[in-house]
């Protein structure tokens, strides 16, 4: 693969939706066409995917290193089908070493876990872009102290990987409150993804990533992420891509009736 990949930020929606369309009533269809359109951009399938995982945590920075990564199905309440799927991407050991490594020269501990499965933060939003489930995969925890700095210093020191071939995807959502997913979230999401679109498509390098550490700060930032695990992973993007423009390359205003939600994309 020749030239510099983008990174993302990717709006991951809901538990394991792509794998049960028959239930969704077209309501992911837009999110659908979204994700299946980032194969598109990205133009030949990548050596491998990096996944900075919203649904995985640990002391230090965890990379899985498993050559077959099992499932995980951390959601409940779904359809009995949903936990027996399986997305059947290969890992990519030497990548997670590498990754490990990488963190480690930036000052970042990291280690790899070699039994790690795919959480719905992976499978959930790589079958739409990649349905054959034929690159390689590897996740990357966020760190359970959830400093906006470590994110964005890991995504600086994991930068030289979009120069291997390796495409890095923060999977997240742009608003994550459980407790007003619909029309008692409106207002907190429109606020925060007006910040969001404001940050992220205005100037690139330290204003961006600066506005990015003082998020807390956002207008109804913490209406949005009561608790910031599904926004972490943008700072891993932007910081691999931190003085590259970014640009919205999906938004609703209504996701769930209600809600407004994005991805990004960073770099050409």
């Amino acid at each position: 693969m020749e030239g510099r990949l983008p990174t993302y930020f990717l709006s991951h929606g809901g538990g394991p939706w792509p794998y049960m369309q028959e239930h969704n009533g077209g309501r992911y269809d837009k999110l659908a066409a979204a994700l299946a359109d980032v194969a598109r951009q990205v133009g030949a399938p990548p050596k491998a995917v990096l996944v900075v995982s919203a649904h995985w945590e640990g002391r230090a920075f965890l990379v899985s290193g498993a050559a077959q990564p099992g499932m995980i199905y951390d959601y409940g309440g779904f359809p009995e089908h949903t936990y027996h799927i399986v997305y059947g991407a290969p890992g990519a050991p030497a990548l997670a070493e590498r990754v490990a490594a990488l963190l480690g020269a930036a000052g970042l501990a990291a280690q790899v876990d070699p039994v790690r499965g795919f959480d719905h933060a992976s499978y959930s939003m790589l079958y739409p872009i990649y349905p054959q489930a034929e690159v390689p995969v590897v996740q990357l925890s966020l760190r359970s102290d959830l400093d906006p700095l470590a994110h964005i210093e890991a995504g600086r020191a994991l930068a030289a990987l979009r120069d291997e071939g390796v495409l890095i995807l923060g999977s997240g959502l742009s608003y994550h409150n459980l407790r007003a997913f619909g029309a008692g979230g409106r207002d907190a999401s429109h606020a925060f993804d007006a910040w969001l679109q404001r940050v992220l498509d205005g100037p690139v390098g330290v204003a961006r990533s600066a506005a990015l550490l003082a998020w807390a700060e956002a207008p109804a930032a913490r209406a949005a992420h009561p608790r910031e695990e599904h926004l972490l992973p943008l700072m891993v993007a932007v910081g691999a891509a931190e003085h590259e423009a970014g640009c919205c390359v999906y938004h609703e205003d209504d996701f769930m009736g209600a809600l407004a939600v994005s991805s990004f994309r960073f770099g050409a």
